[in-house]
């Protein structure tokens, strides 16, 4: 008999394939796809008309700027909701880890009616386009408890992604946290099981072709380049003055491989997100994406530009610059000084999905312009994009345009674009913040321990190293901002050591924990913890370029998945010196709230943060070339055994059961 990947998952968990029946294994299978359907609903379509903003009455209380000086109102009310159901998750990781010393689940349930006193997490995805996407898809999935075999024991760390508060990316990483929220909180494997010509993360064909045909997707790839047109057009010509840039068509073309819905859902909306049921009841974390406000035709974007987030209420910026947020549900509507006046309908439907997304990523806008000869497209079609597109290019339309600017007017004193009615903003890591660090740093979200997964590409030399591996680029950029106190606005970060200590001390290719110390830190405050977790080859060589690279096949998809599994687990502890690796995952987790609530720090974790915390030794000789070795075998894709298959007890295991891998 034939059974699933999955159904050979539990047949391996469970010890041998005889000591289950057929019936049981149809059953285990049955509930399976019963799960995925239930899992791969889509977001809401809440936009009037379509990719067209459109307006509509407004509420009864106007829409209005806010100040930054706290959270929302809504994101407070989500998080007295959230935090409580991030306990039994957190108790169920804590106790399977079992750290030696260490009674997780009384400390937990001693602390359970005060969640203050209780560890606050957050995740940080990176950019660096599908390479970052697929890399972070891998963590993302090992850290979640509806992966296969991901809760079985204490070597897994399913669990972790319920028991955070908030998820963030940024270009890459935001094409990832999007996808999986733009589709109501569905999980990596329930999108990789769905195969079939039209499903979303199909990415054998490049974005410069469009989906295949099938499924949900019914156009050809002349219609495809026709749906950008005329939706795009259709903003353009909506009432309201709403600008189009190079961002529309990216932001549209995004859409079709990563919103379930038919033509990439353009009526889709970012805002939808706080009515889906996941998120509404507070199932799920708190999900931000990042960019940056940058003038068109601007050269240099320093660490000084405005951050700009956006999450399912607000956008806007905690930062000194702008200091102020927007109901996002209603950008788009004359915010004259702050608010609607009361003569004036408001407009819905600006802030669309793939907009949001494209928006993160515009230093991808670029590659829309490459529109070539083997796309399929008519000429005459082909032609006339290249025309459209080429024009925007040549007006260095190279941005995301949020006119009208919902903070014209608006703290007139610091707001780089307080007196203009556009708003341009670019993609999230444009500042080498690449990593999304700066919403879950933020002092009224207090968030205790940060796992930052980096899929940068900062090594570019190929004579000196391979290309595009992370070396810590973006951790510099972060601590540097965190130590002007022009624009850190209270914000407090970890000491971290130039790039060349990162290559040299090999912080770039294992797990660092930065600001074990919570006394020893930049800025004012406290930070979080930062478990550092960069891009290295475990089982497939998933430095692939950021640009020159927009297609993969299933099998490339799912080793480049199984690459990120392997490095937020260490292959299930099975990375030779790193078999105390969930063990001391949990520690950094409970680090700060140890600290809040006097409780001595175990032995275990004590030997934890003496191996990984960085300790501050620094060595910023020039580093000798990089070429890292593959740390397990690597999988051949090309005869396409590159299913991903989370590891029930270790990558050993999992070679068992699938021949995937092999040690």
């Amino acid at each position: 008999m034939k059974y699933s990947l999955f159904a050979a998952s539990v047949l391996a968990s469970l010890g041998s394939a005889s000591s289950v029946g057929r019936r049981e294994v149809e059953q285990i299978e049955a509930n399976a796809a019963s799960s995925a359907v239930e899992v791969y609903k889509r977001a809401t379509n809440q936009a009037p008309n379509g990719y067209a903003p459109g307006e509509v009455d407004c509420p009864s209380t106007r829409p209005s700027i806010r100040k930054a000086d706290a959270l929302s109102k809504s994101e407070s009310d989500w998080l007295n909701t959230r935090r409580p159901k991030t306990v039994d998750p957190m108790r169920e990781l804590l106790t399977r880890i079992n750290i030696d010393g260490f009674d997780a689940g009384k400390y937990i349930d001693d602390n359970r009616d005060n969640t203050t006193n209780l560890p606050n997490i957050g995740i940080a995805f990176s950019g660096g386009g599908y390479r970052a996407m697929l890399n972070g898809a891998g963590a993302l999935a090992a850290f979640d408890n509806r992966t296969p075999n991901a809760t079985n024991s204490a070597s897994q760390l399913g669990g972790l992604l319920q028991a955070s508060t908030y998820i963030a990316g940024l270009s890459g990483g935001g094409w990832l946290v999007g996808s999986i929220y733009m589709n109501n909180f569905t999980s990596v494997q329930n999108i990789i099981d769905q195969n079939e010509d039209g499903d979303i993360w199909q990415l054998g064909n490049s974005i410069l072709e469009g989906p295949k045909e099938g499924g949900i997707q019914i156009l050809n790839s002349a219609q495809y380049y026709s749906n950008l047109v005329d939706t795009v057009t259709d903003k353009a010509d909506a009432a309201g003055g709403f600008d189009t840039s190079l961002t529309d068509y990216w932001a549209r073309a995004l859409s079709f491989q990563f919103v379930n819905a038919s033509d990439g859902g353009p009526g889709y909306t970012w805002s939808s997100i706080q009515d889906d049921p996941d998120f509404k009841n507070a199932d799920a974390p708190f999900p931000i994406l990042i960019a940056l406000e940058r003038a068109p035709g601007q050269a240099v974007i320093s660490l000084n530009s405005t951050n700009i987030e956006f999450n399912p209420f607000e956008m806007g910026s905690f930062d000194p610059t702008l200091y102020g947020f927007a109901p996002l549900k209603y950008i788009g509507s004359n915010f004259t000084n702050g608010e609607v006046p009361e003569n004036q309908k408001c407009i819905r439907g600006f802030d669309n999905g793939g907009f949001v997304m494209g928006t993160s990523s515009s230093l991808f806008n670029q590659i829309i312009l490459q529109f070539n000869d083997d796309s399929g497209a008519p000429d005459l079609i082909k032609s006339a994009l290249k025309s459209i597109l080429g024009s925007l290019g040549d007006n260095d339309n190279d941005i995301a345009d949020y006119t009208p600017n919902p903070f014209q007017g608006y703290n007139n004193r610091t707001n780089p674009s307080a007196d203009t009615n556009r708003l341009t903003l670019v993609d999230g890591g444009e500042d080498l913040q690449n990593i999304p660090l700066n919403p879950l740093i933020q002092p009224h979200r207090d968030v205790d321990v940060i796992f930052a997964i980096d899929s940068s590409a900062d090594t570019v030399d190929p004579t000196d190293s391979a290309q595009n591996w992370p070396n810590g680029t973006s951790l510099v950029a972060t601590y540097e901002r965190t130590s002007n106190a022009s624009i850190q606005n209270s914000t407090a970060f970890p000491y971290i050591p130039d790039q060349n200590t990162f290559v040299n001390l090999g912080l770039n290719n294992r797990p660092t924990f930065f600001g074990c110390d919570s006394g020893n830190l930049t800025g004012r405050g406290v930070s979080p913890l930062i478990v550092y977790l960069p891009n290295s080859p475990y089982v497939f060589l998933s430095n692939v370029s950021t640009f020159a690279k927009l297609s993969f096949n299933n099998s490339e998809r799912d080793a480049m998945i199984q690459n990120g599994y392997d490095v937020a687990t260490m292959g299930n502890n099975t990375r030779s010196g790193y078999e105390d690796w969930t063990t001391c995952v949990g520690c950094a987790i409970i680090s700060r709230s140890l600290n809040r609530t006097n409780t001595d720090v175990p032995q275990a974790c004590q030997q934890c943060f003496d191996k990984y915390c960085w300790n501050g030794t620094r060595a910023e000789n020039t580093p000798a070339p990089y070429w890292p070795d593959m740390v397990f075998q690597e999988v051949n894709v090309k005869s396409g055994v590159g299913k991903f298959l989370p590891n029930v007890v270790g990558v050993a295991v999992a070679a068992a059961v699938s021949g995937l891998l092999m040690m």
